[in-house]
């Protein structure tokens, strides 16, 4: 019972920014759902799961409304570029005069959405993979924050040769049920995600064209140069005013990965540095992790 007042209590003073959240995350959901107009049973449901597990949230009247909007749009099997309209529409209209988010937060709150709508019916294609890329270069002014560098250099790996193989399709899968919330889910297998998790490891990508800065900054080095020393890499920084360290820590700005002969830079495990910086983005830590090809590209 004391467990319950205290839940009840916290919800009293967190609610609007929950509900500011939840209508982020629907327009997400929608435009990620809707990226091919297309639209089966697997992907209506898992946007009906959605919101019957937001109804909390929600005033009667509005999720009455929302739910009258989602239905029209829902029942010919087609999601039109209107009718997506129409639902962002009402998620704006309905938001709470206060600005909980500045609008990093809230277009990332929005990005989780569309993973989740690309999830949605458990299969990836080509043309939702496209579309997300031109979500993301739409909004770089996200550049710098987890996971939109890591999700640029992932993709555009992906797209390369125009298709998607079984081991891609696994680590899209992977890295996408990294930042959505999995406790709304209907359809989304999530012990095949289990399953991918032991097949593939990930540990970091690295930022497309990223903008280094040497003087007043902090960086640091792992694997192997093909270029230079270690020791010759960290007098070129403190030369031109910057700093190296040997470890990660949260005021890091920059961890260059020596590519050391190994072509599959731009999506590799490379160990214990990486998966600390990465961890340190996930809690909004802004350490951008570079190939040491961006870094003598900066000189």
């Amino acid at each position: 019972m004391k467990k319950e007042y205290d839940d009840f209590e916290f919800r009293k003073f967190t609610k609007k920014s929950e509900f500011d959240k939840a209508l982020h995350t629907l327009e997400g959901l929608i435009n990620g759902i809707g990226i091919d107009s297309k639209l089966n049973k697997k992907e209506i449901n898992e946007i009906e799961h959605w919101i019957k597990n937001s109804d909390r949230l929600f005033e009667k009247t509005i999720y009455q409304e929302l739910l009258e909007t989602l239905k029209l749009a829902l029942t010919d099997g087609i999601l039109t570029e209107e009718e997506k309209k129409d639902i962002v529409w009402i998620c704006k209209r309905f938001k709470t005069e206060n600005k909980f988010y500045d609008i990093i937060t809230s277009d990332l709150q929005r990005l989780q959405g569309i993973l989740h709508g690309i999830l949605a019916d458990g299969k990836l294609n080509v043309n939702e993979i496209q579309g997300l890329k031109s979500w993301l270069f739409e909004n770089e002014h996200l550049k710098g924050t987890y996971p939109y560098d890591e999700l640029c250099s992932l993709i555009l790996m992906v797209l390369k040769d125009g298709k998607i193989d079984s081991n891609e399709d696994k680590i899209l899968k992977v890295f996408f049920s990294e930042f959505i919330d999995l406790n709304k889910t209907k359809n989304i297998d999530l012990k095949e995600i289990e399953k991918f998790k032991k097949e593939i490891t990930i540990k970091g990508i690295c930022s497309l064209d990223p903008d280094i800065q040497i003087k007043g900054k902090k960086f640091c080095f792992t694997g192997a140069s093909v270029k230079a020393k270690r020791s010759d890499i960290k007098n070129i920084i403190e030369v031109k005013g910057g700093v190296f360290i040997d470890n990660i820590r949260k005021d890091l700005d920059f961890l260059i990965i020596g590519s050391g002969g190994n072509p599959c830079w731009a999506y590799s495990c490379y160990g214990r540095k990486v998966e600390e910086a990465v961890e340190l983005r996930k809690q909004g830590k802004s350490i951008q992790i570079v190939h040491e090809i961006d870094f003598w590209d900066s000189f």
